[in-house]
């Protein structure tokens, strides 16, 4: 069963490599690093011309407002392909899927998605007030005006904020994560674990190739620089909290917290027809569902809109977790898994929080992120879903045909993105 009145289909796209922040990959904005990645993947398909195009990103820049349109000019490819830019914090790019999945039909066959952030290069940004104030003394007295520059207060700035914290609370999303960690009682100790092991399963798909035809290289950088596949239990243990210094009971550490990462990624929709634009070796998954979740992060916690998600699409095509083979779940923090995973394992709380009384029986951890997830990888923002997705589409495709997978992304504000994937 699917939501959509025709098939369509989801095909891998093409990623930069992940770089470390302040690194490699620092001296790109969104845009330049998006250019690369739309050139590779418009080689992909007929006449190196989809039907449209969506991208975002998350982090403004006053450069541009409509960073798709933008980045398909730069690419210099035709100019008659409409362009628009989507923004739902980490579910952007995912995001980015599924309203392109709502538009194929007749005049939309292929549909290039993406996203991209360059984390290194966070923008300066003043608040209301003093804009104004800088305002009219530029149009008064240009020479005023810069001296006043020399004056402004850590007050007048409304950017960069503490980590890319949330504007209602003033709380950075691994703040409100040690909230969450301590609810749940999610230890210190199941979150290095967890850490270990995703660095181990990423660093063992750069060593068998899996992301060999999923990653471009660039000039700067040919493979992901967050990726440890030396790290060791020991190393993680040693680690500081950096989200909790002052209780002594912090938990979540740079090992276990997705790294600052700059990156773009791509992804193609498509309908059947669609499909026999693109070249015929990218893997491919049906979309059948999918759902958008929010919650009121001050009952259940910033990132855990996923574990409501979940049971609703599972529950619309009458699954259980045993039937998903394949489960690719966004690592914001190791201790963020944990907790969705820990609800979905609780059928009182899926009952009393999502209101669906139903026992989906044991979940299967072994099945998630085979080749790593994003505290190994890396997570800039704009670009995780595409990634999410793509990487997701590979490994459900040397599945028996009919298999399922589950992509989850949470995202700041409280929400949170899935969907559900076959290979067929």
């Amino acid at each position: 069963m699917s939501r959509f009145k025709q098939d369509v289909y989801l095909a891998a796209g093409l990623r930069t490599p992940f770089g470390r922040g302040g690194g490699a990959l620092a001296h790109y904005d969104a845009l330049t690093l998006s250019v690369p990645v739309v050139q590779a993947m418009a080689k992909q398909i007929a006449n190196q011309r989809p039907d449209l195009l969506l991208w975002g990103t998350v982090i403004p820049n006053l450069g541009w407002s409509n960073l798709a349109r933008e980045i398909w000019l730069d690419a210099k490819l035709d100019p008659t392909v409409p362009a628009y830019s989507v923004v739902l914090a980490c579910s952007t790019s995912m995001t980015a899927a599924f309203a392109a999945a709502g538009m194929i039909g007749p005049d939309v066959d292929v549909a290039l998605v993406g996203g991209a952030e360059t984390m290194s290069r966070g923008p300066i940004g003043l608040t209301a007030a003093a804009q104004d104030h800088l305002r009219s003394l530029f149009a008064k007295n240009p020479a005023e005006a810069l001296a006043a520059l020399s004056q402004l207060k850590p007050t007048d700035f409304v950017l960069p904020v503490k980590g890319f914290a949330n504007r209602i609370t003033g709380m950075t999303m691994g703040e409100h994560m040690e909230i969450t960690a301590k609810d749940w009682n999610i230890t210190r100790e199941a979150q290095d674990e967890w850490a270990y092991h995703t660095h181990k399963r990423a660093a063992a798909g750069w060593e068998s190739g899996f992301f060999s035809d999923l990653v471009i290289q660039l000039p700067e950088l040919a493979k992901d620089a967050n990726v440890r596949g030396d790290t060791t239990l020991e190393k993680l243990a040693s680690l500081q909290p950096v989200f909790d210094k002052k209780s002594g009971k912090g938990t979540l550490t740079a090992g276990n917290s997705t790294p600052i990462t700059d990156g773009a990624a791509g992804l193609w929709v498509a309908s059947t027809q669609g499909l026999k634009r693109l070249d015929s070796s990218i893997p491919t998954a049906k979309l059948l569902d999918y759902e958008v979740a929010a919650v009121d992060w001050k009952a259940d916690g910033l990132l855990m809109a996923p574990p409501f998600a979940i049971p609703r699409l599972l529950d619309r095509h009458g699954l259980k977790y045993e039937d998903i083979a394949l489960w690719e779940i966004h690592e914001a923090f190791t201790s963020q898994v944990l907790a969705n995973i820990a609800a979905l394992e609780n059928p009182s709380w899926i009952a009393e929080r999502v209101g669906i009384k139903r026992d989906f029986g044991r979940f299967p951890r072994e099945r998630v992120n085979p080749n790593g997830g994003s505290v190994a990888i890396g997570h800039p923002f704009g670009a995780t879903g595409a990634r999410d997705l793509s990487q997701a589409i590979k490994e459900l495709a040397v599945m028996p045909k009919g298999s399922k997978a589950i992509v989850s992304v949470c995202a700041d504000g409280g929400h949170g993105t899935v969907a559900l994937l076959e290979n067929s």
